[in-house]
């Protein structure tokens, strides 16, 4: 099984013509959705605190969130989003995914009901 990318808009939703679009890992065992900082940095979206997350190796970490609107597959919706280091993958995780109606198959990790597929 492959992993699954989505192209993926995120807009500041103080200023929706601010927005970077990038391709996402679609993540099921991650909660929000994660981004480069220095995307939110160029589209002028700026923490609104931070939240304590367990990362994949174990570890805790406490990283700076904001909201934004994320939008893929012709759809939006407001989500948290997490600031990640400049080599972090985007992800697109599962909180996102379920505020879209975004039903992914636990055991074949592919959408039953849309586009996305491994």
């Amino acid at each position: 099984m492959g992993s699954i990318h989505v192209d993926v808009t995120i807009r500041n939703p103080a200023d929706t013509y601010r927005c970077w679009r990038g391709s996402f890992l679609v993540d099921t065992g991650t909660t929000d959705c994660v981004v480069p900082r220095q995307y939110f940095d160029a589209i002028r979206i700026t923490p609104g605190g931070q939240r304590a997350y367990e990362l994949a190796d174990g570890r805790q970490a406490r990283m700076d969130v904001a909201v934004a609107q994320i939008e893929f597959m012709d759809a939006f919706v407001g989500g948290t989003v997490v600031f990640g280091q400049a080599d972090t993958e985007p992800i697109l995780g599962l909180a996102t995914l379920e505020s879209m109606g975004v039903e992914i198959d636990p055991r074949t990790k592919i959408c039953g009901s849309c586009r996305l597929a491994g």
